[in-house]
This record gives structure tokens, sequence and C-alpha cells, in this order.
């Protein structure tokens, strides 16, 4: 994979599977706009990009609002000259059964986790459909695929993103803009080590791999979808998760 010419927006890249995928993108070449709503996480990853040797900028910017996105893909277009591959990853959960869920936690976890995915996706193809050239490849989750008990707003979002991926690749197809989405299984993250060691064995008891994902086993399956080598492949969803689901 070589991405030498292209540019890349990661959401949420201050962390976690965003930074994993920021520092494989700039691996194989790609200019990286490191994007996150905390300034100092998105500038320590540009740092350690450039430090490296590649190319990348911080850009903060909370994706849940427009105003932000705007500013945001016009830095980088002004920066960068253009935008060739968006990786939608902010995200947050805020869990809880639904008979105790307030309304505030199920409208920032769709604000943040699927909103964000119309506003950027929305922004960028324009820009997109004039090089006739493009990758959004979304963040869903396991979740999105099969549930999970005390993340209805979470589950919810994460499916959202599915259906938004196969029905933007059709609208967008025919100019060689490709959409995708990977669903990510358990990775060792911040939230994952929350977990409990007991209910951790219970978990891995159902991953036929016999252990959590890493973030950057996700940062390479997004890579590849944003390849040349990807170029026939569009609205899917590619589940990274050690075969549990």
């Amino acid at each position: 994979m070589n991405l030498s010419d292209k540019v890349a927006i990661v959401t949420g890249g201050g962390r976690g599977i965003g930074r994993a995928i920021a520092l494989k993108l700039a691996e194989v070449g790609a200019t990286v706009v490191v994007s996150d709503i905390l300034e100092e996480e998105a500038e320590a990853v540009a740092g350690e990009i450039k430090t490296a040797g590649g190319q990348s900028l911080a850009c903060p910017a909370d994706v849940s609002q427009a105003a932000d996105v705007a500013r945001l893909v016009e830095a980088t277009v002004e920066a960068c000259g253009r935008i060739d591959i968006l990786v939608n990853n902010a995200g947050v959960a805020r869990d809880q059964l639904l008979l105790r869920m307030s309304e505030e936690d199920w409208d920032k976890v769709l604000d943040v986790d699927l909103k964000s995915v119309f506003l950027c996706t929305k922004a960028v193809l324009r820009h997109m459909l004039k090089k006739r050239w493009g990758r959004i490849i979304s963040l869903s989750s396991i979740a999105g695929l099969a549930g999970n008990p005390g993340q209805a707003n979470y589950s919810s979002a994460k499916a959202g993103i599915i259906g938004f991926t196969r029905t933007v690749a059709m609208e967008v197809g025919s100019h060689s803009v490709t959409v995708n989405a990977i669903a990510p299984g358990f990775i060792e993250t911040d939230m994952t080590k929350k977990i409990k060691e007991e209910q951790r064995q219970q978990i891995k008891e159902h991953i036929p791999l016999d252990r959590f994902g890493t973030p950057r086993d996700v940062a390479e399956a997004v890579a590849f979808l944003a390849s040349e080598e990807a170029g026939y492949i569009t609205g899917q969803v590619l589940s990274v998760n050690g075969g549990m689901f």
C-alpha cells in the first residue's frame, strides 16, 4: 500500500484506535490531519508522525458541530490543497440500561457517534466528487451489528453508521468514491481496560482467536480500505473482531 500522494483526515485521532489509524496512514505515506476535541492529544499524535518523518498537522474540532467541521475541512484544504481520505472515528459511550438512560446521554452519543459522520462526510464529499476519487471509512462496532445491553444509544448510533455507509456508497460510487465501515469487536483501549478481569475471560470464551484486538489491528484494515487495492470495495462492513460475530 502506498498513500504517498494522499491527504487523510482522522477524527478522534488523539488516542486509542484513532491514534493507531493516524500513525498507520502516515506510515504508508499519507499526509494526516489529526482532529480531536482535545487539542493537546491531537498535537501529540501529529508530533509523533512528524518525528517519524511523516507529514501531519493537528486541527482540534468538535465534529458534532457543523461550524467546527467546516473549519476542519477548510483548514485541511488550505494547508494541504486536497482531501482524499476521511476516517470517521470520533465517538463516545455513555452506557446505561434504557430505563435509566437520560435524554442527554442519548443525544450526546447520537450527536458525536452518528451526526458527526453525516457532517464530516457531507463536507468532504464536494472535494472528492470534483476529483472523482475518494475513500470514506467510518468506525461502526460489533454493538451496531449484534446490540449490547446497556448500550441502546451506542448500538443505535453504530447501526446507523452502517445504513448511512451503504446508502452513501450507492450515491457516490459513479464518481470513484468508496464508502465503507469497519466494525471492531473488543479492542484493547481505555474503554475496555475498565472491564473486570472475570468479565474479560468470559468475553474471550466467545472470541475464536482467544484475545482482544489491538488498535493496530483496526488501523491495518483502515489502511487497506483507503488504498488503491480496495478500489472495488464499497458499501461494505468489515468486522475486525477475532471471529466473535
